[in-house]
């Protein structure tokens, strides 16, 4: 795992690498902003593992924790997912370049039939 101080595109990098919480955030983003029971109650492991996964997403901006009463309720915080979105789309531009010249060079064999 980076330490705290790395920059903030690599702690979201490091948190989204994990099966775990980018379940957790698929959980946050489709119902909401949720008590961590009921959160945990989605995995089957160790509280202080979850806590730990929690710790990361938090560290990584990707979700905020508020207390209300006894409970921690955690949402989605977005942000530096689209942070992220903007990093990867010269990358999804590349792709796209290399299967439209992909497609050109297959319907110019088709043509060449």
């Amino acid at each position: 795992m980076p330490p705290t101080h790395a920059p903030a595109e690599d702690l979201v990098f490091a948190a989204l690498a994990s099966p775990v919480r980018r379940e957790v955030l698929r959980l946050l983003r489709d119902e909401g902003p949720q008590p961590v029971q009921r959160l945990a109650g989605n995995f089957t492991m160790a509280r202080p593992s979850f806590s730990e996964h929690l710790r990361v997403l938090r560290e990584a901006g990707l979700v905020a924790e508020r207390k209300v009463g006894r409970q921690r309720l955690y949402r989605l915080e977005a942000v530096p997912l689209n942070e992220v979105q903007q990093w990867l789309s010269p990358f999804e531009r590349f792709w796209r370049e290399r299967l439209a010249g992909l497609r050109d060079l297959l319907d110019q064999m088709d043509d060449e039939r």
